[in-house]
């Protein structure tokens, strides 16, 4: 009975682990908690009215995708902008993803050229922000913007590489997030424009380089100086 019983618990304490989980990711990527900003086991099982275990279990997933550090004896915290994990994540994507692009150009095929120009469509027709969810841009743009990033490089072919992407892209979504506030008269769209300008025009070297331009200059967004301030200030 026992047994019975501590079965019959497991999903739900799982289901509320989730529950936070998804509350916190989002929050985190939403602006609603800073860089650097402490979070607390108690507050928030409190605040959520669940247990100090189920809090802890979604922190720990939180670290895993990197959304929080884990503080020796001081709990969880919001990884700082200035984290260098953001310049070495950055610097492994631009040492990956232009080979791949070139890959992909000299590989991919007509359907391939097709979806690439669907995927950008989307991108430059999705709104980057909408009021109700918060100071960074949108899920929906969030979402259009990975499938155009990843649409790209498909036509290189190989799975191994993609898988690597994929995990490199979940990485660095909240860097992303915070270089775009930081640096707002960036002109992305006409980034992305010429992305698909040149993989379409069979312009492997082009495409490869204005890739690692647009990728060095999301990273960059982080170490330079903020919208409005100058570099002294810094």
């Amino acid at each position: 009975m026992t047994q019975t019983a501590h079965t019959a618990a497991s999903p739900g304490k799982q289901m509320l682990s989730e529950q936070v989980h998804a509350h916190l990711r989002d929050a985190i990527m939403r602006g609603n908690h800073a860089p650097g900003d402490a979070l607390k086991p108690q507050d928030l099982a409190k605040e959520r009215g669940v247990s100090l275990a189920v809090v802890r279990e979604a922190l720990v997933r939180l670290v895993g995708e990197g959304l929080a550090d884990r503080l020796p004896n001081r709990g969880f915290a919001v990884p700082a902008f200035s984290d260098h994990r953001w310049q070495e994540i950055a610097e492994a994507r631009r040492a990956v993803e232009p080979v791949m692009l070139r890959m992909a150009v000299e590989r991919g095929d007509v359907d391939w050229e097709a979806r690439v120009r669907a995927a950008h469509h989307r991108l430059a027709r999705t709104p980057p922000y909408v009021p109700e969810e918060g100071e960074h841009y949108s899920d929906a743009w969030a979402e259009a913007h990975r499938v155009f990033h990843r649409t790209l490089l498909e036509g290189c072919g190989n799975p191994v590489l993609l898988d690597t992407f994929d995990r490199m892209w979940t990485a660095s979504e909240l860097a992303r997030r915070w270089s775009a506030q930081r640096t707002p008269d960036r002109d992305g769209a006409a980034e992305h424009r010429r992305l698909e300008e040149a993989a379409l025009a069979r312009d492997a070297e082009t495409a490869a380089r204005v890739l690692a331009r647009h990728l060095s200059r999301t990273a960059s967004g982080l170490t330079g100086p903020t919208h409005g301030e100058t570099a002294e200030e810094n």
